[in-house]
């Protein structure tokens, strides 16, 4: 922590410029959805523009638990269950990514027992 009062202004420098990247990454997360001069890709938004607004997201996110959650002075420790967390989430999108590229095939599933009374009577399902 900060003891000192020079220590003291470089932190509340450090806090401020940090606060002005991130209302930048706002600002520029807001233009690349809304702007057609940052349209990135396709008309619209599409795959490219969420890919960059998820970029400034995680540098927007990174900067926030460095600095404002104090984690750039942590132990090693916090930073190996940081990791697994964040490997966690990759492998679980990972799995829900296959499961839909994978869809369930089964006649119990999609079958005529599965289908309710009022389907089953509907003239496309005969």
């Amino acid at each position: 922590m900060a003891d000192t009062p020079e220590a003291i202004k470089k932190s509340v420098r450090t806090y401020l410029i940090v606060f002005l990247a991130l209302i930048v990454g706002t600002i520029l997360t807001v233009l690349v959805a809304e702007w057609s001069v940052l349209d990135f890709g396709k008309h619209g938004f599409d795959t490219v523009d969420c890919v960059i607004g998820l970029t400034i997201a995680t540098i927007k996110a990174t900067l926030v638990a460095a600095i404002f959650m104090h984690l750039n002075h942590e132990k090693k420790a916090v930073y190996w269950l940081f990791g697994s967390g964040l490997c966690m989430v990759c492998s679980l999108a990972f799995l829900t990514a296959l499961a839909m590229k994978d869809p369930i095939h089964d006649n119990l599933f999609y079958g005529k027992e599965s289908m309710t009374p009022k389907m089953l009577a509907s003239p496309t399902h005969r």
